[in-house]
This record gives C-alpha cells, structure tokens and sequence, in this order.
C-alpha cells in the first residue's frame, strides 16, 4: 500500500504554513543587524550577536525532530509543534523591535529563532509524511514558493510603511524607527494565522497507517534497514571519537589564544567542538543495549547518516555560510560600500538599509517564480544538476556586489542570488529524503539542520574576526567571501549521489 498522489491544493494547504514561518525569518533576516547597530553595535561584533540564531537551531531542531517523530495526540504528529512554534514565534515578533538595550536585542533574536525552529523542522519532515516519493520535488518546491512569497512582502514590509503609509522610517538614537516595528506587528499575525491554516486544513495519516505506507516503501539496502538503525554504537567508539572533538577543541582553542587571536565567537565555535565529543562521551556512558533513551538515539542516528546525507553536508556548509555572510553583511556592505553612509542615524543610511529590504524582497521574489521552474528543469534533467548551476549563479552573483556601484544594478544581481535560494530550499530536501528512513524522517531531518547552523556559526565567529584584521571593517569583503563560498558548494554537488534519480 502506497501514500496515495495528493492534489495541488492539498500540497499548497500542507505548505501554507511556510508563507508565516518565512514573514518571521524575513524581518529577522533583513532586519536584526539593523536594529543592532540602532542599538549600539559595531560593525565587527554583529556577527557574534547573531550567533544566538544557528546555536538555538543545532539545539532544537533535532530535539523536536525526535520528539514529533514519537508523538501522536488530537492534533496529529507534526501540527502539535508548528502551532506552538508560530504562538511563540509571534509574541517574539511583537516583542523583538521594542528592545531597549542590545543584550535585550540579542536575548528577543535567541527566543524568536527558538520559536522559528520548533515550527520549522517538523515542516520538512510533514512533506515526507504525507507525499509519496514522486512528489517530494513538488513539496518542497512548493515550501519554496511561500518562502519566497512570503520574504517579497514581510522583507520590503520597512519600506512599504515609509513610502506608502508615509510611517516614520527614523528615531531618536537608540530607538527603532516605527516603519520597523510596524513591520514586525504585521508579521506576527501572518505567522499566526498562515500556521493555523496548515493546522486546520491538512489532516495527517495515523500512525497506523504511516506503518503501512512503511512496510510497502521499505528499501531493503541496509542504510534504510530499520535494524541497522536499532543497533545501538558501540561504547568504545563513542569514548574514541567523543575524546578526540574533547580534545581537538581545547587545542584549536589554545592554539588562537596563546599565538593568534581569540574573541568570544572563537571561544564558541572551539567551545562547541569540545562539548560535542563530551556529549559522544556522556552518550556512551549512558548507553544501554536493551533500551535507549532519546539523547543517545539522536548521537547514534548522526553515526548512521546514510551516505548520500553526508555528500550533501559539505554542499550545504558552504552554501548555508554565503547565505549567512549575505544576511549579517548586506545591511552594512551596501549603505558603507555603496550609499557611502558612515552615520548610522542618517537618512542616507536608513534609506540605504531600507534598499537591502527590497532586495531581499526581490531575491525571494524570483525564488517563488523559480521554484517552480526549477521542478520542471530537474524533471528534463535532474537534482543534481539543477542545483549545481543555480549555486554557480547565486555565488557570482553574491560576488558581484563588490563592483557595483549603482544600487539598482543591485536588482540583477539579487535574480542570481533567488535562483540559489530557490534551490537551496528544495533540492537538498528533495534529494535527501529518497535516502532516510520513514520512521526516522523527522529526526534526520533535524540532525541535516546541522549543516545549516554549523556554518552559520562558523561564520558568525570567523567573520568577525576577518573583516576587523583583513577587511578593515569593510564588510563587502564578507560578502566577496560569501559568493567564493557558493560556488564551492555548487563544485561539491558533483559528488553527490541521489538514491532516487539512479535507481
């Protein structure tokens, strides 16, 4: 018994809930490094700031992976979290612009992504849930399509409540201008409401039945044997490997500290490094053959990622570390390196920061178009190609900000960067999920978020540092950076092996 071929419209119901999720990613994307600078910020010390983002999310993410993966109440499996998600995502919103002191910024950044998170992940293991395998490029492009619907309007939000509602677009020092915060308002409620219609209009399959749909699509190779998933790790490989991250970090640590430089975005990458293979050891420790607790399934599925989820980490570290350069860097690079803005409080500045919203706005404009076309291109030729020539684009794209000098020539160069996007948001996804293990999807998924947050954490604590001692606090060379860091990632597509387009 196969999932039965839903309809469009059923998918786009299943989907809606993205348009909300992105209106929360969006504001914060275009607008945090913003309010931080409003807030006191230097140019150099936004990346830490922002740190809190991926943090939260290697965290979260595959904890409540393996939670909706084991839950099943009134709600269904997965609606239970994007409805708590989207409540706490909102109140966070409302919350986020009214902050009176940076660390009060930083704090509302770290509980909005939380919030974000727990909606998010469950979402990405909902299309495998509820589609066949023929339709996971259609879900997907599909998320795609209200994430960039939803960014167009919530990243150009600043500017529509100055130019059309005529709505302050500055303050005082230290305060938020109202165009922001009435920008937040409104996309509180959409994340409200555009989650609640996914809740209410999708019904999910009863474990009863998914248990079915798994008997019938079950590989028989042994990355998706449910056996080998069961087989715990042994206890002396997790003590080896958990010792040798233990001990890789203190020396990375002490290596920058003692002969080159350390600041606190150092301090949490090599940090980070060390409590992994201390978690490994706690892992091992805590392991018991006849049952395991939820922390050490999560360590013993990272072990067990099937090939083709190892392949695509490498494409998404560098693919997700341009992204982040781009969004902590392209408020600064543009009004300094372009509009020639050096006073934060400026109208030239302002107007500057209000041009990266609508460029924001443009990029995931032409995702939504893309996601759709894309579909069709990877059907006449495939995935991997697909998404191999989109990240070449969206690289030198990013790269070219550095020799434009007229704003609006900007505009081109975002076509580029939405063509990546569009791609990074479904084919990872649609390729990935042939190779997981139905009953693990949401777990796995989780953990695949680690190579979201890890480079973003990596960029979050390097970049800083580059562009203070390299860059001469000049952050276009972040965004120069960005671009060379895509295009690696569209080079590392050509080793990645789709279980589904070479069967």
């Amino acid at each position: 018994m196969s999932k039965p071929r839903l309809s469009f419209w059923q998918i786009w119901n299943l989907s809606f809930g993205f348009l909300g999720i992105q209106f929360g990613f969006a504001l914060q994307n275009a607008n945090v490094s913003r309010i931080f600078e409003t807030l006191g910020a230097e140019i150099d010390k936004i990346p830490i700031l922002w740190i809190a983002a991926p943090v939260t999310g290697l965290i979260v993410q595959p904890i409540i992976g393996h939670m909706s993966d084991k839950t099943w109440n009134r709600l269904g499996r997965r609606r239970p979290y994007f409805l708590v998600g989207a409540i706490l995502a909102s109140l966070a919103l409302i919350i986020m612009p009214n902050s009176p002191y940076l660390w009060f910024a930083a704090g509302m950044l770290w509980i909005l992504d939380a919030s974000i998170n727990i909606s998010m992940e469950p979402f990405r293991a909902f299309v495998g849930d509820m589609l066949p395998s023929g339709q996971w490029t259609v879900g997907f492009s599909m998320q795609s399509f209200f994430i960039g619907t939803g960014a167009i309007i919530a990243s150009a939000l600043p500017y529509i409540m100055t130019n059309w509602f005529s709505i302050s677009n500055t303050a005082p020092e230290g305060e938020i201008p109202d165009s922001v915060k009435y920008s937040f308002y409104v996309g509180g409620v959409v994340f409200l409401l555009a989650v609640i219609w996914t809740v209410v209009r999708t019904k999910e399959y009863s474990p009863e039945e998914l248990k079915r749909f798994r008997e019938s699509e079950r590989k028989l190779n042994a990355e998706n044997n449910l056996e080998y998933f069961d087989r715990p790790i042994s206890k002396n490989i997790l003590y080896r490997n958990g010792l040798i991250w233990f001990v890789a970090g203190l020396f990375l640590f002490s290596v920058f500290n003692f002969l080159i430089y350390i600041d606190l975005g150092l301090i949490v990458l090599f940090g980070g490094i060390s409590l992994f293979g201390l978690l490994q050891i706690l892992s091992g420790l805590l392991t018991n053959e006849k049952k395991q607790i939820g922390f050490v399934e999560v360590i013993n599925d990272l072990y067990k990622m099937p090939r083709t989820m190892v392949q695509l980490s490498f494409v998404q570290f560098f693919s997700w570390f341009a992204l982040f350069a781009m969004w902590i860097y392209t408020t600064p690079a543009v009004t300094h390196h372009i509009y020639g803005a050096t006073d934060n409080t400026s109208e030239l500045y302002n107007e500057g920061a209000n041009w990266v919203g609508v460029l924001m706005a443009v990029y995931n404009g032409f995702a939504a178009i893309m996601a759709f076309v894309i579909m069709w291109l990877s059907k006449k030729t495939s995935r991997k190609t697909v998404h191999m020539i989109s990240l070449l684009i969206g690289g030198i794209s990013l790269a070219s900000f550095y020799v434009i000098k007229d704003p609006q020539m900007l505009l081109v160069s975002e076509l580029g960067i939405g063509l990546a996007w569009a791609s990074i948001l479904a084919m990872p996804y649609a390729i990935l999920t042939g190779s997981l293990p139905p009953n693990k999807m949401g777990v796995y998924m989780g953990i695949f978020n680690f190579f979201i947050v890890i480079p973003q954490i990596t960029a979050a604590a390097i970049l800083g540092f580059f562009v203070r001692n390299f860059f001469s606090n000049e952050a276009i060379y972040a965004l120069l950076l960005g671009g060379f860091s895509m295009i690696v990632a569209g080079i590392f597509v050509l080793f990645v092996n789709d279980v589904e387009e070479s069967k």
